[in-house]
């Protein structure tokens, strides 16, 4: 007689403990507020410099980090993520800014009974109009052309805005092209400037080798450069930032946005309005897709396949950047888009829902209203130091590292994810970064993807600087195919 083997009957799982669900969510929970407040002291900084650089001032620019912030987090299609005024728009709209102060709406404004409230108007307008641009390629379903964009032309328009951004606190600084400098002396405002900047580089460096990430955490390096050289700056008599209007009460911001609404709408308006609303919805465009596409490969790499989210839904992202530029726009505030960095920290602190986003939004509003006194302290130099390193993170380095080493000077190549960078490319490159300087982001950008494509239309190789991991593995594909065809 045999045996017969009892079938083996699986455990039932454990129910999950109340006790341990509730711990499981508020640690999760934690972590969310955590990574919104950590986040939220580096978006209100930028927020602040952005503003002074803009000539809009530092509570606008905090007030509009975190407004834009919330309501991407909330609209947005890229699940974790931080937006508000990044570097390329603040760039591109001081040109709207400069163009108005040198009398752009003058004649429009000469009746006006406050010449400068008219001025502000026609900017806000100006951000209006973009808004409904983002709304129109949202509702067109354009997100996904950002991929046809030559990653050759995405370095070169970086670097030209790297560029004006350095040369536009340059000229702030020291006074170039008959534009008067900051007050307090030359030599002082730049050594606040270039010591803010060493700050915002060599901090994190230092932390670093301590080998305690929190200490990161605890200490964000923008935040802790701009109260180290005030303080350090109150013994001296230098420039400060203008602040406005402080802002105390519900009847304050009633009054902000009855001061800023847009309420004069003419054709003459919108056609000068136009070119500039079309600017930067282009760079927002790129901004905020080139962003969610960082993103969510780095989710992809942060986390297991069970683990991740749903990648970023671009025409949902581009809609959520025109509700928020829309409402900015109504209390003069600056234009933003997806931030590359701040999105990228928020991820990297642990944010898995929007909750983190929605935190840098309220905490940035609150840190604003409860700080807005002593951010009339802080040296005018001291954000030009900063915007000195947001430069610094714009500019694309390592094609023209690459370039240098390995296509100039014939040195190996490291290989890996570095990119190869042939002799087209850099034209390219230095082609696309002249124009952005020169004349604008949108001719910059269109011209050279088109010429791009006309080149590989006439069988011109331009490669669009591969890395060369998939130059290897173009290589061995093409070995495969070839040895596949022999009889």
């Amino acid at each position: 007689m045999v045996a017969t083997q009892q079938p083996l009957t699986a455990e039932a799982p454990r129910e999950e403990s109340l006790v341990s669900v509730v711990s499981r969510k508020a640690t999760s929970y934690v972590t969310e507020f955590s990574a919104g407040l950590t986040v939220s002291f580096v978006a209100m900084s930028l927020g602040a410099a952005f503003g002074v650089a803009s000539g809009r001032g530092p509570l606008p620019g905090i007030l509009s980090a975190g407004c834009i912030a919330l309501i991407t987090a909330l609209l947005g299609g890229t699940k974790v993520q931080c937006s508000g005024p990044t570097a390329p728009m603040t760039a591109v709209f001081l040109t709207l800014v400069n163009a108005v102060k040198d009398g752009l709406v003058d004649d429009d404004c000469a009746e006006f009974p406050d010449p400068q409230v008219c001025q502000d108007k026609f900017i806000n307008m100006t951000i209006l109009c973009l808004a409904l641009c983002l709304f129109l390629c949202a509702v067109c379903r354009v997100g996904a052309l950002v991929k046809y964009v030559p990653n050759i032309v995405i370095s070169g328009f970086m670097n030209g805005i790297a560029a004006l951004i350095w040369w536009g606190e340059a000229n702030k600084v020291w006074g170039i092209h008959n534009k008067e400098a900051y007050t307090g002396g030359l030599i002082l405002n730049t050594v606040i400037m270039f010591c803010t900047t060493a700050i915002c580089l060599g901090l994190p460096i230092l932390l670093g080798k301590t080998g305690i990430p929190i200490l990161k955490k605890l200490f964000p390096a923008t935040l802790v450069a701009i109260v180290v050289m005030t303080g350090v700056s109150l013994f001296f008599d230098v420039q400060r930032v203008t602040v406005g209007e402080p802002i105390s009460s519900f009847s304050d911001v009633s009054d902000l946005f009855v001061r800023n609404f847009p309420t004069i709408w003419t054709g003459s308006w919108l056609a000068k309005a136009l070119p500039f609303a079309l600017n930067l919805t282009m760079l927002c465009y790129l901004d905020t897709l080139l962003t969610s596409l960082v993103m969510d490969q780095k989710v992809d790499e942060k986390y297991s396949e069970v683990d991740r989210w749903a990648k970023t839904n671009q025409n949902k992202e581009l809609f959520a950047q025109g509700v928020a530029n829309g409402f900015v726009a109504l209390f003069g505030g600056l234009p933003g888009a997806q931030a590359t960095i701040r999105s990228v920290l928020i991820l990297n602190e642990g944010a898995r829902t929007r909750v983190a986003g929605v935190c840098v939004g309220v905490f940035a509003i609150i840190e604003m209203v409860a700080l807005q006194g002593l951010v009339a302290k802080i040296p005018a130099a001291v954000f030009s130091g900063v915007l000195l390193k947001v430069g610094h993170d714009v500019f694309d380095y390592e094609p023209l590292v690459m370039y240098i080493k390995c296509t100039v000077l014939g040195k190996s190549h490291p290989g890996g994810s570095a990119p190869v960078v042939a002799h087209l490319d850099f034209l390219f490159i230095l082609g696309t970064t002249l124009v952005t300087i020169y004349v604008n982001l949108n001719v910059a950008v269109a011209s050279f993807t088109v010429a791009f494509y006309l080149a590989r239309l006439l069988k011109v190789n331009v490669p669009d600087m591969p890395t060369a991991s998939k130059l290897k593995e173009a290589g061995e594909q093409a070995v495969t195919d070839k040895e596949a065809m022999l009889p």
